[in-house]
C-alpha cells in the first residue's frame, strides 16, 4: 500500500494537566491509557506533518520499499499524510494511530513540555531545512529586517518553527507578526501581495518553482545553526526488544535509500512518481529531480562530520532546547540525551554499500529523466537564495 486513511478519524486534545486524550468523531471521549509496547500491528505507519505524501521530500522511504530494502519486516508499511495541523504528528503518534512521524525539533519539544514521552531515534535534516521566502526583490539577508513585519504560516503551529530559527540568528520573535493564511495557500497569499514573508522548506522551494510562484530565499541551510525534522518514536516502544529490532530494520532501510539516491537522484525521482502518480503531474521530471535534491542537501549534511546517515548532531539539539527555554517556548529544560538518540544509527548504517550502487547505477532511467542535465541542475541550485 502507498498509504491507508485512519478507520476512525479522531479529535486530538490536550488537556491542562498534559495529559493527550482522544474524541472519536460522533463518539464518546474516552481516557487515553499508558501506551503499552507489543508487537507493530500492520501496517507499520509513517505520519507526515504537511498534511500530504504527494511530495519528492520522503524519497528514503519509496525508494526503500521499491528496492526491497526494508528487507522482511513481517508486515506491510504505509504512509499517512495526516492533518495539516503541525502538532497532529506528535499527536497521533502518542495516541498510537500511527507508529513514527517526522516532527520538527519544535513540535516534538511540544510534545515533550504536553507529557508524550517521544524520542527522536533518527536525526533526518541534518541541516535546517526551513526558509524564509519573500516576493522578488523583497528580500532580505539580515533577517532582524523583519521584526515589525508579517509572516504567513500554513499552520499557526508552524510559529513552534519560525520562533526559534529567527532566535537563532538574532530576531526577537516577538517582534515579528504571524498571521495564519492556511493550507495550502499560504504562499499564494504571499505571491498576491499578503504579508512580508513566508515559511518555506527546501523541496518546496522547487515546487513552488514550477508552479510559477517566484520567490527569493532565505535559506536555513545557509544561515541556521539549528538542525530539524527528524524520526520519532514513542519510547515504550524503545522498551520493547521486539519493536527495537523492527525498527533497526526499518531504518536502515531508509539509510539505503537515502544512499541510493545520493548515487543516483533521477532514479530516487522516477521511483517517487511511480509510486505518486500525483506528484510527478504536479511537478514534472525536471522540478521533481531539483526539489529531491534540495531535500536531500539537508539530509545529508556533512557526511564527512557524521558517523552516518541519521545521526543526531547532539550539541545542535541541546543547543536548540536551550534556545526554547530561553524564548519561552518550552517551559522545561529538556534534557537531550532523554529525547534524542544515536543508538540505532550504527546499526543503521551496516549495510552493503556496494549493492545500493549497483542498484542505482544500473538502474533503467526513463527519457524524460534521462534528459536532465544534472550538471545545470546543480547549478541553478542557489539560483533564488539570498544570503
Amino acid at each position: 500500500m502507498n498509504h491507508h486513511s485512519m478507520t476512525r478519524r479522531r479529535l486530538l486534545q490536550v488537556s491542562a494537566s498534559g495529559l493527550v486524550t482522544t474524541a472519536v468523531m460522533g463518539g464518546g471521549l474516552p481516557s487515553l491509557a499508558k501506551a503499552q509496547a507489543k508487537p507493530y500491528n500492520s501496517p507499520f505507519t509513517w505520519i507526515s506533518p504537511r498534511g500530504t505524501i504527494e511530495v519528492m521530500d520522503d524519497y528514503p522511504y519509496w525508494v526503500a520499499r521499491d528496492r526491497g530494502y526494508f528487507g522482511d519486516l513481517g508486515i506491510e508499511t504505509a504512509m499517512e499524510p495526516g492533518p495539516a495541523d503541525g502538532t497532529a504528528v506528535v499527536k497521533f503518534l502518542a495516541v498510537e494511530q500511527a507508529d513514527i512521524g517526522f516532527p520538527s525539533p519544535g513540535v516534538l519539544s511540544f510534545a515533550v513540555n504536553m507529557g508524550m514521552d517521544l524520542v527522536s531515534v533518527f536525526g533526518s535534516g541534518f541541516l535546517d531545512l526551513f526558509n524564509v521566502a519573500f516576493r522578488k526583490g523583497e528580500g532580505v539577508k539580515d533577517l532582524k529586517q523583519l521584526e515589525g513585519k508579517t509572516v504567513l504560516l500554513g499552520s499557526a503551529a508552524w510559529q513552534s518553527i519560525c520562533d526559534p530559527m529567527f532566535a537563532a540568528v538574532g530576531v526577537d520573535p516577538k517582534k515579528i507578526a504571524y498571521v495564519e493564511a492556511g493550507w495550502p495557500t499560504w504562499t499564494t497569499a504571499l505571491a498576491s501581495g499578503q504579508g512580508d514573508a513566508c515559511l518555506a522548506w527546501e523541496g518546496l522551494r522547487a515546487d513552488l518553482g514550477a508552479k510559477g510562484l517566484d520567490f527569493d530565499y532565505w535559506l536555513g541551510m545557509r544561515g541556521s545553526p539549528l538542525p530539524s525534522n527528524s524520526l520519532v518514536v514513542r519510547r515504550t516502544d524503545l522498551e520493547d526488544a521486539e519493536r527495537r529490532v523492527f525498527l533497526k530494520k526499518y531504518l536502515r532501510g531508509w539509510v539505503m535509500g537515502s544512499e541510493f539516491a545520493d548515487r543516483n537522484p533521477r532514479a530516487a525521482t522516477d521511483i517517487v512518481f511511480k509510486a505518486l502518480p500525483t506528484t510527478r503531474a504536479n511537478y514534472g521530471p525536471r522540478a521533481g529531480t531539483e526539489s529531491l535534491m534540495q531535500i536531500h542537501r539537508t539530509f545529508k549534511g556533512d557526511m564527512a562530520a557524521r558517523s552516518g546517515w541519521g545521526e543526531h548532531n547532539i550539541p545542535a539539539w541541546d543547543n536548540f532546547f536551550k534556545l526554547l527555554k530561553s524564548i519561552g517556548q518550552s517551559s522545561i529544560d529538556i534534557d537531550t540525551a532523554r529525547y534524542v538518540t544515536n543508538d540505532f544509527i550504527t546499526e543503521a548504517n551496516d549495510f552493503d554499500k556496494a549493492k545500493v550502487h549497483a542498484d542505482a547505477d544500473s538502474y533503467g532511467l526513463p527519457e524524460d529523466l534521462a534528459a536532465i542535465d544534472m550538471a545545470e541542475v546543480e547549478a541553478s541550485f542557489y539560483r533564488n537564495a539570498i544570503n
